[in-house]
């Protein structure tokens, strides 16, 4: 139902360790191992058929893990104190009725409330030593940054590439090329050579899921990860160096929120990082580094 929220991630995890258990010890005792087994177990089966049927890949099911693990324990713990107790065992067939009915109204409530994704902000700063004239002319556009390391990365989550710019001064238009695409950044603020502020008209895939299958079609790369703005800050320090920060505002529909911005803020993070490192890189050795330098230019049709 292209619905990321609480009853994804938390009602139904709850409620396939509950109802798991509680099929599983309905004619018998079992201990609270056994029922908390076959509840991870029924997540872990669920995981499996997601990416079978090509309707989900293995990096965002190994990001939601942690999350509906835990869950399906606390679901297989209400079944298993329920059974446990001669005088709620001739309960258990009527609360296995109202979990399973409940699930499919909180899907329903929650596609009714229409919830505003909340914004957030990610803010990374490095030191480099180079004046900002320098960082500056670097900041503006760079080179292309060298194939990533990092495992992350090479796993399918988006990196950038390489940027440019068309035109000068507010009103110009950035391009950021990341593996899965460009950020189209039109520039708010030039104030050369200490902030570049821009907006974000067009956002990439924020990754490329693993999957056995050529290519999968997940709702939540569609919109459901967005960069709002950026900006560059660059600072004077003393001895001819610059305090470079970087800011990333962005939203995503996925609940519960705080959750997901730990995964979020996490990866834009590194993201930054990639970027900034790179950035000093050139600026301290004067453009030099990088396979080739990217200048700014401009288009008269911007």
């Amino acid at each position: 139902m292209d619905s990321y929220g609480l009853s994804l991630f938390i009602a139904l995890p709850f409620c396939l360790g509950f109802v798991s258990a509680s099929l599983y010890g309905y004619r018998g005792a079992v201990s609270y191992g056994e029922s908390v087994g076959v509840a991870l177990l029924s997540v872990a089966t669920l995981g499996v058929l997601l990416i079978l049927f090509a309707w989900e890949g293995a990096i965002c099911l190994l990001m939601a893990a942690p999350l509906g693990l835990a869950l399906a324990v606390v679901g297989a713990s209400f079944a298993h104190l329920i059974q446990s107790r001669r005088w709620n065992r001739r309960h258990a067939p009527a609360m296995l009725s109202i979990v399973m009915l409940a699930l499919p109204a909180i899907i329903g409530g929650e596609q009714a409330l229409h919830r505003t994704p909340p914004v957030f902000a990610v803010k990374t700063a490095i030191e480099v030593s180079a004046p900002p004239e320098a960082v500056w002319k670097q900041v503006v556009a760079f080179s292309e940054i060298p194939a990533p390391r990092e495992w992350y990365f090479r796993a399918g989550i988006a990196y950038p590439i390489r940027a440019e710019i068309f035109g000068q001064g507010p009103g110009a238009v950035r391009h950021c090329e990341f593996s899965t695409g460009p950020f189209v950044e039109p520039i708010q603020v030039w104030d050369e050579p200490h902030l570049l502020k821009f907006s974000v008209t067009q956002n990439p895939p924020p990754m490329e899921e693993w999957t056995p299958y050529s290519k999968i079609d997940t709702p939540h790369l569609d919109g459901f990860l967005v960069s709002n703005g950026g900006q560059f800050l660059l600072t004077s320090l003393p001895r001819g160096r610059t305090r470079l920060e970087g800011t990333t505002w962005y939203r995503h529909s996925m609940w519960p929120a705080s959750y997901w911005k730990l995964w979020s803020d996490a990866i834009i993070h590194r993201i930054h990082l990639r970027i900034l490192r790179h950035i000093q890189s050139l600026a301290e050795n004067g453009g030099a580094a990088g396979a080739r330098a990217v200048n700014a230019r401009r288009n008269p049709s911007f």
